[in-house]
């Protein structure tokens, strides 16, 4: 019985290394780029048509410059609190955008007046 208790912790002692892991895996993660919209700002007064969901402003330039697709909730004061109402023409105003090249789209407008 002895010789048998001997013999297993032998091969316990035998067989634990031979299945321990002895190498390190080292894992690198690539690096991650993350692109954002870059944003701009126009200011100017606004013109006196505006096309539905479109902000046309005038400034020194001789074209006026268009924005798309601005709604409720973009558009603050110059304190930052939510503008109530529409923005008269004549108002002067900075408005916030990121353009993809073709289509300016506004992130946010300030009316200062």
């Amino acid at each position: 019985m002895i010789k048998k208790a001997i013999v297993a912790l032998a091969c316990v002692l035998i067989a634990s290394p031979a299945f321990a892991q002895t190498t390190t895996r080292l894992t690198t993660v690539e690096g991650v780029t993350v692109t954002a919209p870059v944003i701009s700002a126009e200011g100017g007064t606004a013109a006196s048509y505006q096309p539905p969901g479109t902000l046309v402003i005038r400034t020194d330039r001789a074209n006026p410059e268009r924005f798309d697709s601005f709604g409720p909730g973009v558009v603050f004061d110059k304190l930052g609190r939510p503008f109530r109402g529409s923005i008269q023409p004549g108002a002067r105003v900075v408005v916030f955008y990121a353009s993809d090249g073709y289509t300016r789209l506004v992130d946010h407008i300030v009316v200062l007046d």
